[in-house]
């Protein structure tokens, strides 16, 4: 460990490979490296999850924190563990009654929430904030605590009226989910009744852990300059707009970067070929193959040149999978392409997909679940992957793909208008093009924009250089840890008042 390096407390819900629902799950298991690269000294903070648990081995019990839920006191063990896919400590707070279950950390099998969330996540935020004060007298005591989306909200609003306290810094990885609870729910839990109130966690009659982070968090980022912008429009802003605007003075977009050793088309283990950007096509072609040697007994020349479009997310009208199936019956009809997606969300679109997919048995392929491996293999296999996301505030799958020669068609929004550069005659000469964009939220702009890709993709020498393009661009952490480590040291805060530089 570097001299005199920062001390930083990461608190999440998830992080890969321990639990993953999304992309929160990604950052979380790389940002913390790319900073611990950089000499930062790390401890990561997670909920005790029954399917966690399972993971580790030896653990050594740091102590034990007692704290308020909603029907009286709750003690939670926390614990530690050194995981061999983690370079830094991890802190577990294991509060069986709250955590000990199967399943999704925020949702039971049925799909609905689980009914305790406010106390679930209540308790993990005292526990996280008091152990961000070396309440168990550890002797590490962090000088920025970082919290992530609106599970871990109330961590800075625990902190913000310590007299001594570390800098709080609160990321918004998806302005959609903001934590909204009753105010019975508030009641119950005991919350400082000061914060309810326009000002503080109060909203629409209720309460939000979200707002919870951006009200009393010294800074606040996202996950993309744009859409930093955008949360504070009322298009994006889920009622937040008004309060983003007014703490734009904290606010900071930081775009995500992805994880290069998990994601590298040259070492990644669950491709049957490697390539690089010097020598794409070999590699490509046999992963394509495999691709739909999953799907089809033996694929035939004709559909390996043929090109496929690939989808892997949640399958809901966020993600634009309406548009998707809107344009494949089209596109079925034109064209010779071939689809394959990979994803779970709402039924009703889940059934759609299927029913496609059985009615055109060797152009549709369809995998409804989550799959590591596969997800890999599309990203490696695929031609084109489509993400006509309405609303994205980084998105990884479309840098996932650029690093892998699979050319993205997006909506320009979010992170998608800050790492996708369309093809035009413009963007070809200067060889900056290396996806397709469209620019109206519509089923029509997006069929131009995949019809503009399959003309492209006729041209071999036009196609590669796109290809190449992508390929050859970092999306490593390394640039956006940085100006983590930059905010970190600032001197800004809540109140305007400045804080001491760490």
């Amino acid at each position: 460990m570097k001299r005199g390096a920062k001390k930083i407390l990461f608190v999440a819900s998830e992080a890969y490979p321990l639990v993953k629902t999304g992309g929160l799950g990604d950052v979380i298991g790389s940002l913390p490296h790319a900073l611990h690269a950089g000499g930062a000294d790390i401890r990561l903070v997670l909920p005790g999850y029954r399917s966690l648990l399972r993971q580790l081995d030896q653990v050594k019990i740091l102590g034990w924190c007692d704290v308020r839920g909603a029907e009286g006191i709750v003690s939670a063990r926390v614990l530690e563990t050194h995981h061999p896919d983690l370079a830094f400590p991890l802190w577990v707070v294991d509060c069986p009654t709250l955590f000990d279950r199967p399943g999704n950390p925020y949702v039971s099998a049925n799909g609905h929430d689980w009914p305790d969330n406010a106390e679930r996540f209540a308790v993990f935020s005292r526990v996280a904030a008091l152990l961000a004060q070396d309440v168990l007298d550890i002797g590490w005591q962090p000088e920025v605590v970082h919290t992530h989306d609106w599970q871990t909200g109330l961590v800075a609003a625990f902190l913000a009226d310590q007299p001594v306290r570390p800098k709080t810094v609160f990321t918004i990885h998806n302005l959609a989910y903001s934590g909204y609870f009753s105010h019975g729910d508030f009641v119950r839990l005991q919350l400082p009744s000061h914060w309810w109130s326009s000002e503080g966690v109060e909203f629409h009659g209720g309460f939000s852990m979200l707002k919870g982070g951006v009200v009393y968090a010294d800074a606040v980022t996202t996950v993309s300059p744009t859409y930093a912008a955008e949360i504070c429009t009322p298009a994006f802003g889920y009622g937040l707009d008004g309060l983003l605007l007014s703490r734009q003075h904290k606010l900071h977009g930081i775009l995500n970067g992805i994880d290069t050793v998990v994601w590298n088309p040259a070492t990644d283990e669950y491709l049957p070929a490697h390539f690089s950007p010097g020598r794409i096509q070999p590699g490509k072609r046999r992963n394509k193959q495999a691709l739909l040697e999953r799907f089809l007994p033996q694929p035939d020349e004709a559909a390996l040149k043929a090109p496929l479009l690939g989808m892997v997310g949640r399958l809901v009208e966020q993600k634009g999978i309406d548009w998707v199936l809107a344009a494949m019956p089209v596109l079925l009809a034109e064209t010779d392409a071939r689809f394959v997606l990979l994803g779970s969300g709402q039924i009703a679109y889940e059934q759609k997909l299927t029913r496609l997919a059985r009615q055109h048995p060797d152009r549709v392929f369809v995998e409804i679940g989550y799959d590591e491996p596969l997800a890999h293999l599309i990203e490696a296999g695929a031609d084109m992957f489509m993400m006509p996301s309405r609303f994205e505030p980084c998105g990884l799958n479309q840098m996932y793909s650029l690093h892998y020669g699979t050319l993205p068609i997006v909506f320009k929004t979010g992170g998608l208008a800050d790492t996708v550069v369309d093809a035009n005659k413009a963007t070809l000469k200067d060889a900056t093009a290396n996806g397709f964009v469209f620019d109206t939220p519509d089923v029509a702009a997006f069929l131009d924009a995949i019809r503009r890709a399959l003309d492209v993709y006729r041209k071999p020498a036009q196609w590669r250089g796109l290809q190449q393009t992508g390929m050859r661009q970092s999306f490593g952490w390394s640039e956006s840890a940085d100006h983590y480590l930059s905010l970190y040291s600032s001197s800004s805060s809540r109140s305007g008042h400045a804080l001491e530089p760490a």
